[in-house]
């Protein structure tokens, strides 16, 4: 189901994202190498509860049996996505680090109040989630990763761009795709970006490539709906392994991943970014 969000709610929803990205921002400040992603971990949690959210990550459900052990995903290098900060890894120069961090905002009756916020009644906590990410080199990186940084990033403005109502989902990845393939990039294609704001992970999926024009997945966009765009560009080939830990998304061919995210309201007259400072 394709949920289309008021007013009252994405302006919740903004309020949450500023606070997302200004906890982003604090934990790419202390990407060193030596850093330890248990430290970065123990920062986030510590950020979140502080604004008072709660991570959208921790415990998440994996599949199998398998849940998530931390608020925050650090994928180091050919981790495309769902790399765990626990166990405690140590973070190197020339690494590329994916930090990826969702929550859940305002969670408390007496910030709830003070917000004026509707509860959000598919959450037991009542607020709403926002998500995002950033992949970031550690001390001096190669050229090869800097040019596969900008590259994402510039993958993640232009689909942004294509959000507007009456565009569909398809402008969003053929945007995506053109411009990392015209580099010779992959694109991934086992994983998706997706809608969020009731919950961590909705309806619809938004893929970051071109499907058939007249698929029933390529819809059209309509004022209200929250998604999460979120480019995931190998510097080889799209395809990806899943890790012996069961989650953890790696590149087939061991080269380096990015990707970005941000999580963006489609507009009357465009869209908004509500994870930006």
């Amino acid at each position: 189901m394709i949920y289309l969000k008021t007013k009252a709610e994405i302006a919740v929803i903004r309020s949450g994202g500023k606070i997302l990205a200004a906890i982003l921002q604090a934990l790419i400040q202390e990407l060193k190498p030596g850093v330890s992603t248990a430290s970065l971990e123990d920062l986030a949690n510590r950020l979140i509860t502080a604004a008072g959210g709660y991570s959208a990550f921790k415990n998440y459900p994996m599949g199998g049996g398998i849940f998530f052990p931390s608020t925050l995903c650090v994928s180091i290098n050919n981790e495309v996505v769902h790399g765990a900060a626990l166990p405690d890894r140590i973070i190197k120069a020339g690494d590329i680090v994916d930090l990826d961090i969702g929550m859940e905002w305002p969670i408390t009756p007496e910030l709830q109040a003070k917000m004026g916020a509707p509860k959000n009644p598919h959450s037991k906590h009542g607020g709403y989630f926002t998500d995002m990410c950033a992949t970031v080199g550690v001390g001096k990186i190669s050229h090869e990763a800097k040019k596969l940084l900008s590259v994402t990033q510039e993958c993640l403005t232009a689909g942004i761009a294509q959000v507007k109502p009456g565009n569909t989902l398809n402008d969003i990845g053929r945007a995506i795709s053109q411009i990392a393939l015209r580099h010779g990039y992959g694109v991934v294609r086992d994983l998706v970006g997706h809608g969020v704001g009731y919950l961590a992970h909705e309806e619809p999926d938004v893929c970051n490539f071109e499907i058939k024009q007249n698929s029933p997945d390529n819809l059209v966009l309509k004022t209200g709906m929250v998604i999460a765009i979120e480019p995931m560009i190998n510097i080889g080939d799209w395809r990806v392994d899943v890790a012996d830990n069961g989650y953890t998304i790696l590149t087939a061919d061991d080269s380096l991943s990015a990707h970005f995210e941000h999580t963006v309201a489609v507009t009357e007259d465009g869209h908004e970014i509500l994870t930006a400072l």
